[in-house]
């Protein structure tokens, strides 16, 4: 296989993302909550491994045609922020003007925040909160908080996605990394696991997923106030 290939193959791996999102909506569509989470958990999964990839075949020089990091961009707002909205929205868990609320500022700041250029650091974090919607949707649907601490969570994170806060890439930041990679590996599962188990409020997968999505949040954070002084 020649480097062109292998590059134009990472393109193929992917677009995939954009079916397991089509599959995603459909379950959502039907109300099947813990599928269409399964389905957005493999498209985590495909979005962690085809970076690296194709940084490996250098895509940009040996499969040019094709602009992966807009295809990825596109694929992203669809599992990241588009579907968990819709989910939140139409599961009532924010009954009222609070569901519609939650969905108009996660979709409008997002669509803002993914337009930004500046969105990345010199050390491959995030400027702001990466608008990773589907990691706070899945842990309102595992632990149901109330409604009124979902908004506010929202409302908070929404902002923050415009502050100067670091936010860690589990793959790309290299600080804390061999900490920080397997944290993320332990929320890909407990996210499949509680979605695979019907979100069971007595599931000890819930709390877990809690406990590495406040890691992942606030570890950026801490790198950055811990930063070495020049």
């Amino acid at each position: 296989m020649t480097n062109r290939m292998r590059a134009f193959s990472v393109h193929l791996l992917t677009a995939t993302g954009a079916v397991f999102a089509m599959l995603a909506l459909l379950a959502a569509v039907e109300g099947r909550y813990p599928l269409m989470f399964l389905w957005l958990v493999v498209a985590l999964v495909v979005d962690g491994v085809d970076g690296p990839l194709a940084r490996k075949y250098d895509v940009q020089t040996n499969a040019p045609r094709v602009d992966g990091a807009l295809l990825d961009l596109i694929i992203d707002y669809l599992t990241y922020v588009f579907i968990p909205a819709y989910a939140l929205f139409a599961a009532d868990l924010l009954p009222g003007w609070m569901g519609w609320a939650a969905l108009l500022i996660i979709t409008f700041a997002s669509a803002i925040y993914f337009a930004d250029t500046t969105m990345k650091t010199n050390d491959y974090s995030f400027e702001g909160f990466p608008g990773c919607w589907n990691m706070v949707v899945v842990t309102i649907f595992a632990l149901e908080p109330p409604a009124g601490l979902s908004l506010v969570v929202i409302c908070a994170l929404s902002v923050a996605m415009f502050l100067p806060l670091r936010f860690v890439h589990p793959v790309r930041t290299a600080r804390w990394r061999p900490l920080t990679l397997p944290i993320a590996v332990v929320w890909v599962v407990c996210a499949a696991w509680a979605a695979a188990n019907g979100f069971d409020k007595q599931s000890w997968a819930g709390w877990l997923l809690t406990a590495a999505s406040l890691y992942l949040l606030f570890a950026g954070i801490a790198q950055q106030l811990t930063e070495p002084k020049d």
